[in-house]
Formats: structure tokens, C-alpha cells, sequence
């Protein structure tokens, strides 16, 4: 009799302990880990602290606050002169723009965002990743001043980028002809790999504007001084 009931017992506690085994298992698949490994200390139970996940963002610069800006659409643009037409040429990538008066900031942006949609469609035809955006101006300084937008380049370290696309702004812009004081506007798409925190250097037929270092010296003045403002909350005079 002694011997049945320590065989019953021997018998529970096998019982008891492949019960055990089977629980854990189950644990451990429903940790994503097989039966028998063993989970990796947490870094709060191991000491260590925990690494935040880096992404590309967070090693980008913030960007100013809108809307505290003072500078003018001209103080960001360089300009040059073609025969009898004078060209302006700016970016209108948000880092830039935000220096501009709220009037002008908000102008400018509104006009990117209204061709955000056909600036996309381009984009993806070309697989770019960056939306590298100017808005260029041709003006008249003489009657039927002749110009061609598609000979605008970009140089820079030594690059060229030339137009993936134009977009015209103005109903007269594919005559490719001005009045005196006349003015026809489009938007030109780039290529990747623009940096605008480098110098650039403008050609178009043969003439050539390094102004942008001088401008890019204004644009970080002008931040700075929109740090301080928004510090205090003090709006743009």
C-alpha cells in the first residue's frame, strides 16, 4: 500500500511538472521566442539605459517660426542680367522663405502649396526625393526682349543642375518674349542634391551670378534675429 501511494505521488508531481514545461512554453511563443530560450533582460533591469531611435529628422536642424521674419522677397533672390531681360531666381524651400515678412512668407507659400499636386506627379515621373523648387522671374527691360527659361542652371560644388521641368505661372510665359516692364514667371523643378547651405552660382546664356554665399550670410543674420523674437515672443516690426 506504501508503495502504491508514493507511486501516485511520484506520479503528480511528473504530472505537475510537465504541466509546468507546457505553460512555459506557451509563454515563450507568445513572446515571439522558442520554447526553451531565455528573454533578454530588459535595460531597466540590466542598469543600462535605454538608446532612442535616431531617425533622420531628428538629426535635421528645427526650423525657424514662421511669421517673424522682415526680409523681402528681393533680399533672398539673386538677380542678373540677360541682354534685355532681367532674371530673379529664388527657393522657395521652407527653411528659406521663413525669413521673409509674414505678407511675403505666407504669399510665397501659398503659391508652392497651390502647385504642390503637379510639383508631386513631377517628382515621381523623375524618383526624386527632394522637392527642389525655384520661382523664377524674366523681366522686360527693352521692347521684345527675348529669353529662354530652359538655359537657367544651378552650379553647385561644382555641379550642374539643369531644369527637370518648368512650370509656367503666367499665360504669355511659353512666348519666350517681353514688353518693357514686363514680367513672365514659372516654377522650376531641379534635381536632387541641391544644398542651399552651399554657395550656388546662377548661368543662363553665358552670364553667371555667385551672389547666393552674400545671400545665404543675410538669410542666417536674419535667423538668428527670428530665435531672439520668438524667445521673447516679439512679432516682426
Amino acid at each position: 500500500m506504501h508503495r502504491n501511494v508514493r507511486q501516485e505521488v511520484r506520479g503528480r508531481g511528473c504530472a505537475r511538472g510537465a504541466i509546468a514545461l507546457i505553460a512555459l512554453a506557451v509563454t515563450g511563443a507568445c513572446a515571439g521566442q522558442p520554447p526553451g530560450a531565455t528573454a533578454a533582460p530588459s535595460p531597466a533591469a540590466s542598469g543600462s539605459p535605454a538608446r532612442p531611435v535616431t531617425t533622420r529628422l531628428d538629426s535635421a536642424p528645427p526650423l525657424i517660426p514662421p511669421n517673424y521674419g522682415t526680409l523681402k522677397q528681393d533680399d533672398i533672390a539673386v538677380h542678373m542680367q540677360v541682354g534685355d531681360v532681367q532674371v530673379r531666381a529664388l527657393p522657395l524651400d521652407e527653411s528659406v522663405i521663413r525669413v521673409l515678412a509674414p505678407d511675403s512668407y505666407r504669399s510665397l507659400r501659398g503659391l508652392r502649396e497651390s502647385k504642390r499636386q503637379a510639383v508631386d506627379r513631377l517628382a515621381a515621373r523623375y524618383m526624386l526625393r527632394e522637392r527642389n523648387v525655384w520661382l523664377v522671374s524674366f523681366y522686360g527691360l527693352a521692347p521684345d526682349a527675348r529669353f529662354n527659361p530652359t538655359e537657367l542652371t544651378l552650379s553647385v560644388s561644382g555641379r550642374d543642375y539643369r531644369p527637370l521641368e518648368v512650370l509656367p505661372l503666367s499665360s504669355g510665359f511659353g512666348e519666350q518674349r517681353l514688353d518693357v516692364r514686363e514680367t513672365q514667371s514659372a516654377l522650376y523643378l531641379f534635381g536632387d542634391g541641391i544644398q542651399l547651405s552651399q554657395p550656388i552660382i546662377v548661368r543662363m546664356q553665358g552670364n553667371e551670378d555667385a551672389s547666393w554665399g552674400t545671400i545665404l550670410q543675410r538669410i542666417e543674420q536674419e535667423r538668428a534675429l527670428i530665435r531672439g523674437r520668438a524667445a521673447r515672443g516679439t512679432p516682426a516690426p
